[in-house]
């Protein structure tokens, strides 16, 4: 799968999606390809996934059942300004990403913005890996929540070098407070080291099925698109 598209006039696209894989993923998934054409070929797929496979947007619908699911998040909610926001080894590994250090590292993100967070202590997240001593990435709590929620992001991703699935008394804030909020979450994405530029374009769009809490995307950044720069 091409990962980076050069249009050759200064912008470029980056494919930021986790390739998924029946024959390997560990995440419901399976497809079952059938002809119902006859002699003429007309090949169709039933696919059996979880909603939180891949690439996936999590809406509010996630965390409570009062709360909006995909087809009712507005759509823009899943396109415009993204900003990475990739804090290196700024921070020490499996340590809280506060308040000061997103005022040191994402002075360029503004409201309505799409942020994705990411470290150089990488891990493939929701594997065995998970919370081992192999596992060195930057944690997110109800600190870090509220900063994004002052700043009036309408979403928020993770990079592997981001834990959001360490202990319940992170994990439970962090929800409660930016879903509340429909600030929704894009988790596992991949190919951020392709990027060249740290403000860009981003779409995620979920597939339109009522009643879905989360959704897998394709997720993109397009780079150099003057009015997302």
């Amino acid at each position: 799968m091409q990962i980076v598209y050069d249009f050759g006039n200064g912008m470029r696209m980056v494919d930021l999606s986790k390739l998924v894989d029946p024959a390997t993923e560990t995440r419901r998934c399976s497809l079952n390809r059938f002809n119902t054409g006859g002699p003429i070929p007309d090949f169709h797929t039933n696919f059996d996934i979880m909603s939180h496979l891949g690439t996936h947007a999590e809406c509010p619908y996630h965390h409570d059942e009062n709360w909006p699911d995909v087809t009712a998040v507005p759509l823009t909610t899943f396109v415009g300004r993204g900003v990475y926001v990739d804090f290196k080894e700024s921070c020490a590994p499996n340590s809280h990403i506060t308040a000061a250090d997103l005022d040191r590292e994402a002075g360029k993100v503004r409201e309505g913005d799409i942020v994705i967070i990411d470290s150089s202590y990488k891990l493939n997240p929701f594997t065995p890996d998970t919370n081992t001593e192999k596992d060195k990435r930057l944690f997110v709590n109800g600190e870090t929540a509220e900063w994004f929620k002052a700043k009036k992001v309408k979403a928020v991703g993770f990079g592997d070098g981001v834990s959001i699935e360490n202990c319940n008394e992170d994990v439970k804030p962090f929800h409660d407070i930016l879903l509340a909020e429909n600030i929704v979450f894009i988790e596992v994405l991949k190919n951020l080291e392709y990027l060249e530029k740290d403000v860009f374009f981003i779409s995620f769009s979920p597939l339109p099925i009522k009643g879905l809490d989360s959704s897998p995307v394709h997720a993109y950044a397009i780079e150099g698109i003057a009015e997302f720069s």
